[in-house]
């Protein structure tokens, strides 16, 4: 058995293909250029290999609705040449396998709840902080999808008394993603993240935005485990600052597991999202034969 995943990024597109026990056979990176430049070699890629079923996790929004007329499409995306965009049908007509299809994060959720950090939980909560933010759940073992998919980047938080910063946002200004993802950084600090020192005052106000997310997810989904992963994140002196700031908010209203358990660095690293397409590639294979 040869299974396919992509993990269609903004930046660049990762397609894999492995064996049955979801060992990475070989793997391509493409930059992420138009639709038509981009898929062309994505499905030269996979037509070298007798995949069996492929795995989809797209950067968004994506449509996940089966009812809906525009199933499978990449939607009202930042990426203009990629606005109402058919991915799942250009693919499916092209290589003829099942394709099972979520969003970048929701992958990379499955990734690390098989595989990496989350391993052997039920529930969890993953969030990437890099050039967006953007996050994706396993809730019982299940992809948390509905009408949509979540966005969980884009959720509203009280602006830090330190900051003034108006937000990166093209759609709400001062979500999360405007005031803490790195383009917002990068702009409100003319620094990138990766270039600030670890004593520097913004690293408060960036831990402060992101225990505020961690709370609302804690609130709301009531997770095993909250994994991060992104740029941003790779600064691991952010982790105590997140739980410190999280622990005051909180308050002990709800309980959760001791919080260097609980919220904590993906195990995956840079490879939980393929992973998490080619885990979803294996289970619509499997659907796919009993229905």
């Amino acid at each position: 058995m040869v299974l396919g995943g992509i993990e269609a990024g903004g930046t660049k597109f990762v397609c894999a293909v492995s064996d049955n026990e979801l060992n990475i056979i070989e793997r391509l990176s493409i930059p992420t250029t138009t639709p038509s430049e981009t898929v062309k070699k994505v499905v030269d890629f996979f037509k070298r290999y007798p995949i069996e079923a492929l795995g989809v996790g797209s950067f968004g929004p994506i449509d996940v609705n089966k009812d809906s007329k525009t199933y499978g499409y990449i939607t009202n995306t930042p990426k203009v040449a990629w606005q109402n965009y058919d991915f799942v049908g250009t693919l499916s007509s092209a290589l003829s396998v099942p394709i099972g299809w979520t969003t970048d994060v929701n992958a990379a959720a499955l990734g690390e709840i098989t595989f990496g950090a989350a391993k052997g939980k039920k529930s969890c909560v993953y969030i990437t902080v890099g050039t967006g933010i953007g996050g994706g759940a396993v809730v019982n073992g299940h992809l948390l999808e509905g009408y949509g998919h979540p966005e969980m980047g884009h959720l509203l938080v009280r602006l830090h008394e330190d900051d003034s910063f108006e937000g990166n946002c093209p759609f709400h200004h001062n979500c999360l993603e405007g005031l803490a993802s790195g383009p917002a950084i990068e702009k409100r600090l003319n620094e990138k993240a990766s270039n600030l020192p670890v004593e520097h005052d913004y690293w408060q106000i960036e831990a402060d935005y992101l225990a505020q997310a961690v709370m609302n997810y804690t609130l709301i989904l009531s997770p095993e485990m909250i994994v991060f992963g992104g740029g941003v994140m790779k600064q691991e002196h952010l982790f105590p600052l997140i739980r410190e700031a999280y622990s005051k908010k909180i308050a002990h209203y709800v309980e959760v597991p001791p919080l260097d358990q609980y919220i904590v660095p993906c195990g995956l690293g840079d490879n939980a999202g393929i992973k998490g397409c080619l885990i979803l590639a294996e289970k619509t294979l499997d659907k796919n034969r009993t229905e």
